[in-house]
């Protein structure tokens, strides 16, 4: 009777593994990659946290090089930052989001946005390692940012904080380079004269 038992479960495991290799349980065909087909659950934290990495990256951590400056043109900065720019720089700086709810949340309503620049010249020109030659244009803002925080703490004594008059200060900095065509190197350099 032992044997009996034990050669039918070996003949069923034997079947099951036969018939999960040739992929006939899930309608695929092909190899199959096991487990690691079924989606795996990612936490919103991270997710968010991926989706914010990516947005940084994408719109305001790379440095742009613009074109030569046109003589007789001004040479005005970039746009002024974003009330998006603003507010990411504002939730590094002190964040909010990410609060335990019915423990502690804060929010930030009625948010208004005041952007002053601070500084807006243009370097001499210089050689950049993989740039070339390129002038440095600064740009730097202030930005005021001010809003209704709400505080609301849920244990052990639920209790509200309403601060209407709080505001933060951020300073972003826009430098970008702009291409130097036709430079006049001097001698002993290593520059190339230039074209007359």
């Amino acid at each position: 009777m032992y044997k009996k038992t034990v050669s039918a479960v070996v003949c069923l495991l034997g079947l099951m593994l036969l018939v999960s290799a040739t992929g006939c349980s899930n309608g695929m065909y092909g190899p199959s990659i096991g487990f690691l087909a079924y989606p795996v659950p990612v936490s919103p934290y991270w997710q968010k946290q991926f989706e914010d990495e990516f947005h940084n990256q994408e719109y305001y951590a790379r440095m742009p090089i613009l074109g030569p400056i046109q003589p007789g043109t001004s040479a005005a900065a970039l746009d002024t930052p974003s009330e998006d720019e603003v507010m990411r720089k504002l939730e590094e700086a002190r964040p909010v989001q990410g609060g335990i709810p019915l423990l502690h949340e804060v929010q930030r309503n009625n948010v208004r946005i005041v952007i002053e620049p601070l500084q807006d010249n243009i370097d001499q020109p210089r050689h950049y390692p993989l740039v070339g030659p390129a002038q440095l244009h600064h740009a730097h803002y202030k930005a005021t940012v001010y809003f209704t925080e709400i505080t609301r703490v849920g244990w052990p004594i639920p209790y509200t904080v309403v601060n209407e008059d709080a505001q933060e200060v951020i300073y972003i900095d826009h430098d970008h380079l702009h291409m130097v065509s036709n430079v006049d190197p001097g001698p002993g350099t290593g520059y190339p004269e230039p074209l007359k």
